[in-house]
């Protein structure tokens, strides 16, 4: 086992090759050889670079570099002394700018007598000893040409710089090629005096892609003392600074291991330390936030309550009778028998003491200031009529909320209109029944805007709303949208439309079809009767573009071209009749302009009387 271990070690520092170092040999070369700069905004000098004042070991053969007062300075082994003014080592590149003194009064010059060689690839860190001669800026190749007359390249001028006038002592016309510039391009007076000119290979300005600058433009910016952007690279060590620098991390030097690796991020003690102390910042912040927020909920919550308890009493001993949360669970039976769901909540199952079948509502949507809750006891708890569901209790306990209704054996009429199965619908909504529902669905309406002390909106008129009692009598439900205003008052004011998709009248979307009344009443009991007479929704879900099919418009056209409205019930003529009067006054009651639709009370006329009494309305939609 214990071979095997160290096999297994031994493996792990092969592969790690030069970037495996022991934490202490990490710390010991950033402490004695740490970054530094000539002036507080000078270029950062660190590994592979170094200050000629610093040991050896913290850079690498050939580059070290010197302060002059504030300047920093390097040693080019072709251009001189360059003053140095920004290094990127991500990219390995330094931009410098030659000194007028190193380079004479002809840069050139000493280009042409330099005869180091510059090959990076010659350079390497496993020997420090012998490698002082080579050098690690990147370099390409030129020529020098001497000339018995002035010439004007015709062809790859960007590759030739000249005539050059500090050279005139070694021949009349001097110009500098590139090394791989064709002989066939080149005057035939023209002779090569020099080869294998060292001229210093640019980078671009962003310091990333050779061959941006022509050969041209780089041996102009020499000749001119411009600033000038070189590449630099070392053997051994480039491949591992491209590694670091990405990684966001600095390169060091091990002098034992005679290698180079990357920066640890820092020790597992301040990484640790750091963690822990962000996760308790964190603990703290939120265990700071959820008091903060309860206090806000609690606060709120209370408020909620007494704005609940004033219009409690403020609303009386009127009927619906009060309970407390305890007596609510015994009458819903513990909430084992639910019955229905809605956005609202839930609705359960119950008895009263005295046996009474009820209907148990628990308010779950409790997001809102209390206004639906008051809304509702204040309106139906004081309606008294046969197409009105009754409320005969109500529970306000903190945050808890519910409401007891008479209990409506045969659920809503969306299970009989929209029901899976069709035959038992059919069977049910027969014409005369349809037309039963609808007429005690407008006596309820009418009663609403015209039998109470004010006029009550419900707003939200749609078939889930219409509950069916042991007779199959049908009763409004659901009065959480509701407003009432004064009776000598026609318009009301909102400040955001109310309703269900589908049954919301045009002018609570837009104030440009007219004034909000009790007429947007009649535009959703309008919906609801098309679609008791076609079995079909108005927004039907499983059809992709609704305004093909727009339902009203396709009832319109069969009822004003003289066709009966039969789906697959069978029906005599009486029934079609019954159908089609449906139809017409439904048609009446979705007119867009406010001002086209009857009232309620000329809508409960016109179901009580005949068909050949009613006028074909106008299109709805136009």
């Amino acid at each position: 086992m214990s071979k095997f271990l160290i096999a297994v070690l031994l493996l792990s520092l092969l592969n790690d090759g030069n970037h495996v170092v022991t934490p202490w040999e990490d710390q010991d070369f950033f402490k004695s050889c740490p970054p530094s700069k000539c002036n507080k905004d000078g270029p950062v000098i660190r590994f592979p670079h170094r200050l000629e004042s610093k040991d050896a070991s913290c850079g690498a053969p050939g580059m070290y570099l010197s302060c002059s007062g504030e300047d920093t300075i390097m040693s080019h082994p072709i251009m001189g002394s360059c003053k140095v003014t920004a290094i990127n080592y991500k990219h390995g590149t330094m931009k410098v700018i030659p000194l007028v003194e190193s380079l004479s009064h002809c840069p050139i010059q000493k280009i042409i007598s330099t005869s180091l060689s510059t090959d990076y690839r010659n350079t390497s860190v496993g020997s420090l000893s012998n490698s002082e001669d080579k050098t690690p800026y990147v370099d390409e190749h030129a020529s020098l040409l001497c000339c018995s007359r002035e010439f004007t390249p015709s062809a790859e001028a960007y590759n030739f710089v000249g005539p050059i006038s500090c050279l005139s002592d070694v021949c009349s016309l001097s110009y500098l090629v590139a090394a791989q510039i064709s002989v066939y391009v080149l005057p035939l007076d023209c002779k090569v005096a020099a080869h294998r000119i060292r001229i210093p290979r640019a980078y671009n300005k962003d310091d990333e892609y050779y061959e941006d600058l022509t050969f041209n433009e780089r041996a102009t910016r020499i000749i001119n003392f411009s600033e000038t952007t070189l590449a630099w690279s070392v053997r051994d060590i480039t491949d591992v600074r491209i590694q670091c620098e990405q990684e966001g991390r600095h390169c060091g030097f091990s002098s034992q291991r005679r290698l180079v690796f990357c920066q640890r991020h820092g020790s597992r003690v301040k990484i640790i330390a750091v963690t822990s102390s962000m996760a308790i910042f964190l603990v703290i912040l939120l265990v700071v936030a959820t008091v903060f927020y309860r206090s806000l909920k609690s606060k709120y919550d209370e408020e909620v309550h007494l704005k609940v308890e004033m219009f409690l009493k403020t609303y009386g001993t009127l009927k619906p009778t009060r309970y407390t949360f305890s007596d609510i669970k015994q009458i819903a039976r513990r909430f084992k028998d639910k019955v229905g769901q809605g956005g609202f909540g839930s609705v359960y199952r119950g008895e009263l003491p005295n046996g009474v079948p009820v209907a148990v509502k628990m308010l779950e949507d409790l997001n809102g200031e209390g206004d639906e809750f008051i809304s509702e006891i204040a309106t139906i708890g004081r309606i008294h009529h046969a197409n009105v569901v009754r409320l005969l209790g109500f529970c306000s306990e903190g945050t808890r909320r519910a409401l007891i209704y008479e209990f409506m054996p045969n659920g809503s009429l969306e299970n009989y209109i929209f029901a899976c199965d069709s035959s038992s619908s059919h069977e049910f909504l027969v014409p005369d029944k349809m037309l039963d529902i609808a007429l005690g669905i407008a006596r309820g309406i009418e009663y609403l805007h015209q039998g109470c002390s004010q006029r009550i909106l419900h707003f939200d008129i749609k078939p889930h709303n219409i509950l069916l009692d042991y007779s199959f009598n049908p009763k409004i439900s659901d009065f959480r949208l509701a407003k009432m205003y004064a009776r000598d008052k026609s318009i009301v004011t909102l400040t955001a439309a109310r309703g269900t998709i589908g049954y919301i009248a045009p002018e609570l979307y837009s104030r440009d079809f007219g004034a909000i009344s009790c007429k947007s009443d009649i535009y959703s009991f309008g919906m609801l009767v098309l679609e008791m007479v076609s079995g079909r929704r108005n927004l039907d879900p499983m059809i992709e573009n609704q305004n093909e099919v727009y339902f009203p418009e396709w009832i319109y056209e069969i009822i004003f071209n003289g066709r009966d409205l039969v789906l697959t019930r069978e029906m005599g003529q009486e029934g079609k009749e019954m159908v089609r009067q449906l139809a017409i006054v439904a048609l009446w009651c979705i007119q867009w302009n406010p001002n086209n639709r009857p009232t309620m009370s000329k809508v409960v006329n016109m179901l009580e009387g005949r068909l050949q009494d009613l006028q074909m309305p106008p299109k709805p939609f136009v």
